[in-house]
């Protein structure tokens, strides 16, 4: 397991990554009462959040900015396995120095995250995105980074300020269009079936089918919450899966582009030098 804690202005950043070739336990607590977001990596590691003798679970964390208000009595659990590794990304900033944030960002957490600001339990939830291929990119970046000491800092200062900017953008838009909660779920829904299905994925007819939402509200809807169209979101999901294992060298090339759906490499290697900026074959093991 690897963890970083920086500190930065009124924020701390905390970055952890594990993985385990056993179910293991990861147990993370606060020292004071804070407001933070969590955005989770590819791992879709399993979540339970505890406090007193109330306890919430996340079955599928990939890809989720989590918000939420919490105490000295609050413990996140993560339980992680070679399937599930723990890539997560915390940023927070204690109750006390919400008046000391720079440009009005106090304003933005008093209006955007009222319930957090003003807390009626030891933990509370806040909105919970799924992240925008953007935001996806930037943490995955963060879980690659090669920089160290001075530069390290400056990279992270950098990606968190884009990384709350997006989230918080996203939330704007997301109340501005006013999406009802069941339709928004089953949004969810056809990500994560998109998500379990990278080398086989339903047709949109049959996507519509399996969510009880039709072809049409889909289409739209799901634009407007994830900010790309379903299957550019697929696209961008198997690109993803095929670097991970590129990187983590757990299948040549050839091996990767068939796991995720596609049989042409030159298609592949097309695509993931459109999305990352460079071919397959110049990821080093």
């Amino acid at each position: 397991m690897t963890r970083d804690i920086i500190d930065i202005n009124d924020f701390t950043i905390l970055i952890e990554e594990s993985t385990a070739e056993h179910q293991t336990v990861d147990i993370c607590g606060f020292d004071e009462p804070l407001i933070a977001v969590a955005f989770y990596g590819s791992g879709n590691v399993h979540l339970e959040v505890e406090y007193g003798k109330k306890q919430k679970e996340f079955d599928h964390t990939k890809s989720i900015a989590l918000s939420f208000y919490a105490d000295e009595k609050v413990q996140f659990i993560h339980t992680v396995s070679p399937e599930k590794p723990l890539k997560c990304m915390v940023i927070a900033t204690a109750l006390r120095n919400l008046e000391k944030l720079p440009n009005q960002e106090d304003e933005l957490f008093s209006k955007m995250l009222s319930q957090l600001v003003n807390p009626s339990d030891h933990y509370v939830e806040g909105p919970v995105l799924y992240m925008t291929p953007e935001m996806q990119m930037v943490v995955d970046q963060i879980f690659s980074v090669q920089y160290e000491g001075k530069a390290k800092m400056m990279f992270f200062r950098s990606q968190m300020t884009v990384l709350l900017a997006h989230f918080f953008g996203q939330l704007s838009t997301m109340k501005e269009k006013g999406m009802k909660d069941e339709e928004r779920e089953k949004l969810y829904l056809a990500k994560q079936i998109l998500s379990d299905n990278l080398e086989n994925p339903p047709s949109l007819t049959e996507l519509s089918r399996q969510i009880g939402l039709n072809s049409f509200k889909l289409k739209k809807n799901f634009k407007e919450l994830f900010g790309v169209p379903v299957f550019k979101y697929l696209q961008n999901e198997r690109l993803t899966k095929a670097h991970d294992l590129l990187r983590n060298g757990d299948a040549t090339i050839q091996e990767a582009a068939w796991h995720v759906g596609y049989d042409s490499l030159s298609s592949f290697s097309n695509a993931f030098a459109k999305k990352f900026g460079f071919r397959p074959s110049a990821i080093k093991r």
